[in-house]
């Protein structure tokens, strides 16, 4: 039984991670779409190859660092450093 276990969690373990050239190749393109984006037609987009496994660890990475939001439609960049919008954030309510 415990041997069954270590499988399931081996095979959940990325076989490559990315490196900061690749994850920061990934940004700049969802930086420039103005619309949702699907994971095929982003790695379309890269300018190298990049596995899917691989690409989803930097999704994942990017989703749960508040710069994108990945959906039923696509992946989106959300993240502005914006000072004008902190503030703003700042000084509004919360409902």
């Amino acid at each position: 039984m415990k041997g069954i276990q270590k499988t399931v969690q081996l095979e959940k373990e990325p076989l490559h991670y990315p490196n900061l050239k690749t994850v920061l190749m990934v940004e700049e393109v969802l930086q420039k779409e103005q619309l949702p984006i699907k994971r095929e037609a982003l790695k379309k987009k890269l300018a190298t190859q990049v596995q899917h496994q691989t690409l989803n660890v930097i999704l994942e990475y990017l989703e749960n660092s508040g710069k994108i939001i990945d959906g039923h439609k696509g992946i989106v960049w959300v993240y502005n450093p914006s000072p004008e919008l902190k503030r703003a954030i700042d000084k509004g309510l919360r409902v």
